[in-house]
C-alpha cells in the first residue's frame, strides 16, 4: 500500500469538497443572473454559505453591468485550488499556472451542468408531483425559466406536451461538447 493507493480516495474527497463549494458559488452567481427568488430558504442557505469568502472579494472585484464578477472569480479560484490539489496528489507537483488554466473549462462545464441538472430535476418533479410547490421547485423554476421560456415560445403547440426542456438540454450538451474539448486542447498546448 503506497502513496498511489491513497491518492485516489484523496483525489475523490478533494473533488467532492471543492466541487460542492464551487457549485454553491456558481449557483449564487446564476441565481443572481436569472433574478431567482432571493428570499427562498435555499437561496438564503446559498448566500450564507458563500458570504464569508465572497463579501471580501466583492470589495476588490466590483460587478460589471449587473453581473457578479466576484462570484465567478471565487468559483474559478476554488476550482483552481481543486486542480492544484489533484495535480499534487497525482504526483505532478505544484503547478499553479496549469491548475489555473485547467479550472477554466471546469468552471464552464460546471455552469452548463448546473443548468442541465436543474432542468432534469424540474422535468422529473413535473412528472411525479405536477403543480406541487416547495422552495426547491421554486428555485429551480426561477433558475431554468430564462432558458426554457424563449424556446417554449418558439415551439409549436404539442397538445400540452412541453418539449422545451429536451431542446434546451440537447443544446446545452452540444454547447459543452463544442466548447470544452477545444479549450482543453489549447490548455494542453500551452502546458
Amino acid at each position: 500500500m503506497g502513496a498511489g493507493y491513497l491518492a485516489q480516495p484523496a483525489i475523490f474527497l478533494v473533488k467532492v469538497l471543492f466541487g460542492l463549494y464551487a457549485t454553491l458559488v456558481v449557483l449564487r452567481f446564476l441565481l443572481q443572473l436569472t433574478r431567482a427568488d432571493f428570499y427562498n430558504p435555499l437561496s438564503q442557505f446559498i448566500v450564507k454559505a458563500t458570504k464569508p469568502l465572497l463579501n471580501p472579494l466583492r470589495r476588490v472585484i466590483p460587478g460589471v453591468s449587473g453581473i457578479d464578477v466576484a462570484s465567478l472569480v471565487l468559483a474559478w479560484f476554488v476550482l483552481t485550488l481543486e486542480q492544484l490539489a489533484i495535480l499534487a496528489l497525482a504526483g505532478a507537483g505544484f503547478q499553479l499556472a496549469g491548475a489555473a488554466l485547467l479550472a477554466i473549462p471546469e468552471l464552464i462545464s460546471l455552469i452548463i451542468n448546473v443548468f442541465l441538472f436543474a432542468i432534469l430535476i424540474q422535468v422529473i418533479i413535473s412528472w411525479i408531483n405536477p403543480g406541487g410547490y416547495n422552495p426547491a421547485i421554486g428555485l429551480i423554476h426561477g433558475l431554468t425559466e430564462p432558458l426554457l421560456a424563449p424556446v417554449r415560445r418558439r415551439m409549436p403547440n404539442m397538445g400540452g406536451l412541453d418539449l422545451s426542456p429536451m431542446v434546451v438540454m440537447l443544446g446545452l450538451v452540444v454547447l459543452e461538447m463544442l466548447l470544452i474539448p477545444p479549450i482543453k486542447e489549447l490548455i494542453g498546448q500551452i502546458l
